[in-house]
C-alpha cells in the first residue's frame, strides 16, 4: 500500500521526488529557495496569505513560484495555525522568512511545528539571523551585504561600491546556503529521526562566501580597498572592456599561457610583457582598452572564438538565452510563453524539469488536501484510497 498522494509526487521527478515542502509565503530568498527544492522535484505547497503581499507583478510572471502549487491560509484566522499544521504534519520541510519571533507569534514556530513532527526540517530564512542586536531590524539584500565587506570589494575605485543586483545577498548568501541547511538537515532527520532548525542568514552566508578572499587578505595578496587586485578588476587582463559599438567584452585571462592567446589574438603581443609588472598595469590597461574600442563586440566575439584567451562576450539578459553555448545547452527554457533559466545542476538518473509555471494563489487548495490528506485544507472529506494502491 502506498503512502497517499506518493503517485503524484513520484510523478514529479527529480532527485527529491517524495519530498514534501510548506513554504509560508514571503518575498525573495525564501521563495527561491523553495523553486530550487521544487525544481530538484520536492512536492512545495506555498501557503499563501489572502490578498497576496509577494512580488509588484502579476503572480503569472513571477518564476519564483513555479513547479510549486499555492493554497490560501489566513495564519491571523482563528483556524489559521491548525491548517498549517496539518500541513506540517505531514511535511518533510518548511520554510519561513518571518522576522525572529513572528512565526511563534502566528502558532507556527519550531516547538508547535516539532510537536507535531519531530522529524521536520525547520528553514528560517533572514538577513540578520535569530539572534543578535539587529535580528529584528528590517532591511534588504543591500544592507545585508554592505557590512560583510562584501559590498565594499566591488567596483571602481574611484566610484561608490557596485551594487550587485540581489544575487550576491539574497540569493547566493541567502537562498542556496538555506537550501544546503535543508539538505544536511533532511539528511540528519532521515538517518535519525530528528529533525532541527536551520537559521539561515544572509549576513552569515554571504561573509562566507568570502573565505578565499579572506585568506587572500591574511597571506598579503590581497589588498583591502576596490579595484586594486587579481579578481575584482584591478589587474588589467581581468575585467571588462567597452567595444567601438558601446557594448562590452569580458576578460579573464589569469594564467600565463591562456593571457598569452589573449594578447596574441588582441594584437598587443608586444606589450605581452607588462603582465608581470604592476607599475606598467595602467600601460598595459590603457593598450587593451584601446585596442578593444577599435572592433564590435561581434566582431571581437569572432576574433576569440574557439580560443582559449578566455574572452567572451557581455550580453544582456534578453540576449543571453540566443548564446550559441547557451542554446545547445538548453540552459533556458520556455515554459508557458515566458523564457527562463532551467533548473540546475543537471542529474543523470533523476532529471528535473520545468514542470507547471508560477503556481496561483489558492488554486491548488483541493488537490493538496487531497494529496495530502489534510481536510481541514477545505472542509472536505479526504478522497477514499484506491484499492490495490
Amino acid at each position: 500500500m502506498t503512502v497517499a498522494g506518493a503517485e503524484s509526487r513520484d510523478a514529479h521527478g527529480g532527485p527529491l521526488a517524495g519530498v514534501r515542502v510548506v513554504e509560508l509565503a514571503g518575498i525573495g530568498p525564501g521563495p527561491f529557495a523553495a523553486m530550487l527544492l521544487a525544481d530538484l522535484g520536492a512536492d512545495v505547497v506555498r501557503v499563501d496569505r489572502p490578498g497576496g503581499g509577494g512580488l509588484a507583478i502579476d503572480p503569472a510572471y513571477d518564476i519564483t513560484n513555479r513547479n510549486k502549487r499555492s493554497v490560501v491560509v489566513d495564519l491571523k484566522a482563528d483556524d489559521g495555525a491548525e491548517r498549517v499544521l496539518g500541513l506540517v504534519e505531514r511535511a518533510d520541510v518548511l520554510i519561513e522568512g518571518y522576522r525572529p519571533g513572528v512565526a511563534e507569534r502566528l502558532g507556527v514556530g519550531p516547538t508547535a511545528c516539532h510537536a507535531r513532527n519531530a522529524k521536520l526540517v525547520y528553514g528560517r530564512m533572514t538577513g540578520w539571523g535569530q539572534e543578535g542586536p539587529l535580528a529584528r531590524r528590517a532591511g534588504h539584500d543591500i544592507a545585508y551585504i554592505a557590512p560583510t565587506g562584501t559590498l565594499g570589494m566591488i567596483g571602481r575605485p574611484d566610484e561608490p561600491p557596485t551594487v550587485p543586483a540581489n544575487l550576491v545577498g539574497d540569493f547566493a548568501g541567502g537562498s542556496l546556503y538555506l537550501v544546503v541547511g535543508i539538505l544536511a538537515a533532511l539528511h540528519h532527520a532521515r538517518a535519525t529521526g530528528e529533525g532541527q532548525v536551520v537559521d539561515a542568514a544572509i549576513v552569515d552566508g554571504t561573509a562566507h562566501l568570502t573565505s578565499m578572499i579572506h585568506g587572500m587578505l591574511a597571506a598579503g595578496s590581497w589588498q583591502d580597498r576596490r579595484g586594486a587586485n587579481l579578481l575584482d578588476g584591478g589587474c588589467p587582463f581581468y575585467g571588462t572592456y567597452e567595444t567601438a559599438d558601446g557594448q562590452y567584452m569580458a576578460v579573464g585571462a589569469l594564467e600565463r599561457q591562456f593571457y598569452a592567446e589573449f594578447m596574441e589574438l588582441l594584437g598587443l603581443a608586444d606589450t605581452a610583457s607588462a603582465r608581470g609588472d604592476l607599475s606598467r598595469w595602467g600601460e598595459l590597461r590603457d593598450a587593451v582598452a584601446a585596442r578593444f574600442k577599435e572592433r564590435t563586440r561581434q566582431e571581437w566575439t569572432a576574433v576569440f572564438e574557439g580560443s582559449d584567451a578566455c574572452v567572451a562576450p557581455v550580453l544582456s539578459l534578453r540576449e543571453a538565452p540566443g548564446h550559441p553555448h547557451l542554446a545547445a545547452r538548453g540552459t533556458f527554457v520556455d515554459h508557458g510563453g515566458i523564457t527562463q533559466p532551467a533548473p540546475a545542476p543537471r542529474f543523470t538518473r533523476t532529471p528535473t524539469t520545468v514542470r507547471s509555471g508560477p503556481a496561483r494563489p489558492g488554486a491548488d487548495t483541493v488537490a493538496v488536501a487531497r494529496d495530502w490528506d489534510v481536510p481541514a485544507l477545505t472542509g472536505e472529506p479526504t478522497a477514499p484510497e484506491k484499492k490495490g494502491s
